[in-house]
């Protein structure tokens, strides 16, 4: 038997307040005449965080329009144009949620790597590093921050470029950056996380690495969603801790039904993946049916709307297209429901989750 062999995070820092030692972070890596790139939830545009952004010599702010999630033509335009601006940038800083962490780390690897980033989705075919790159995230769930993919919609397929080069050297876990979270998102991306543990430790693939980080993961969602009466800074440490054990335990391990289904909206629909991941859920009883019970009791404890009906009115040829997305993502549906999964998961009865949604 061989075993994967997987890349992690080279660093990480963790604290709050430790967002203040970016510039003794990335000094040594900064090299002459080349800037670093912050690449910047659009959130932010004239907050007080870029006031703290350590800005040196030709140091370049992008704002990352993350309206939709990310798309591999946008990543090949931001690419291409840093490329034209400077021929090279000594590193790419991603601060924000889940799509801007994923934009950084796709840029940074389109910067040293030929052609569209469309050539690469899909597992290893990366094949050179990218440029320096640093993840902050400023929402907790998605797992990005650990990760070895970069989820991008691209002209075909939402697939990830997954490869040993795709995850950042240097991550800042900050809680103080996430207090200002939007309600709405918070819940959404956290239930991204919990769904992660569930699909995880409920998956064929399940091992004591992804059990170890996956139940200490779902333990801090029931802390923060399940039993605090209130949210404290205690729930945005927790949520960020959350988020990185949840990235950690699909690390060697897979995610499954909703995530593969949520692909298909996201690529057909613009659905956004924590709340795409929440629509999915709602419906999967069948597959998850504690964890379904005790996601509906978190909805309504916190009172939050789920979207209902999304799918109506869909065409045959769109749900096709839906289908053919979520059926690609081969290794999700195996982790979900054994090798055997094509029997289990016909197209008839994806067609019919979906128009349930």
């Amino acid at each position: 038997m061989k075993f994967r062999n997987f890349k992690m995070v080279g660093y990480v820092v963790y604290g709050r307040g430790s967002f203040n030692q970016l510039d003794e972070i990335i000094a040594p890596y900064r090299q002459k005449d080349k800037p670093m790139i912050f690449l910047i939830d659009h959130f932010f545009l004239g907050g007080p965080l870029i006031d703290r952004l350590p800005i040196r010599g030709k140091d370049k702010i992008i704002f990352a329009d993350v309206t939709y999630e990310p798309k591999t033509i946008y990543v090949d335009f931001l690419s291409q144009q840093l490329k034209e601006d400077f021929g090279s940038v000594s590193g790419i800083i991603g601060i924000g949620g889940g799509s801007a962490m994923d934009l950084a780390k796709a840029v940074s690897l389109m910067m040293n790597n030929p052609g569209s980033s469309a050539d690469y989705q899909g597992w290893d075919l990366v094949k050179i590093p990218g440029v320096y790159k640093v993840g902050i995230p400023t929402l907790s769930g998605t797992g990005a921050e650990v990760s070895r993919t970069t989820v991008l919609t691209g002209p075909t397929k939402k697939l990830g470029i997954n490869s040993d080069f795709t995850p950042f050297d240097q991550i800042i876990l900050d809680p103080e950056l996430t207090a200002d979270a939007p309600a709405l998102q918070r819940f959404y991306t956290g239930m991204d996380c919990y769904i992660h543990c569930i699909e995880s430790l409920e998956g064929t693939y399940l091992n004591e690495f992804s059990k170890s980080y996956g139940e200490k993961a779902l333990q801090l969602c029931r802390d923060v969603f399940v039993k605090k009466e209130n949210w404290g800074a205690d729930s945005d440490d927790k949520l960020m801790m959350a988020s990185y054990a949840g990235g950690m335990s699909i690390a060697y391990s897979q995610v499954g039904v909703a995530h593969a289904v949520s692909y298909g909206l996201g690529y057909l629909l613009g659905t956004k993946h924590g709340i795409g991941n929440c629509i999915v859920m709602n419906h999967l009883e069948e597959y998850y049916p504690l964890a379904v019970k005790e996601f509906k009791y978190m909805v309504e404890k916190n009172n939050i709307p789920i979207p209902a009906g999304i799918t109506k009115g869909l065409s045959n040829a769109q749900f096709d297209t839906m289908i053919n997305v979520a059926i690609g993502m081969r290794p999700l549906w195996e982790n979900a429901l054994g090798k055997d999964w094509e029997k289990i998961m016909t197209r008839e009865k994806l067609k019919a989750l979906y128009e349930r949604l």
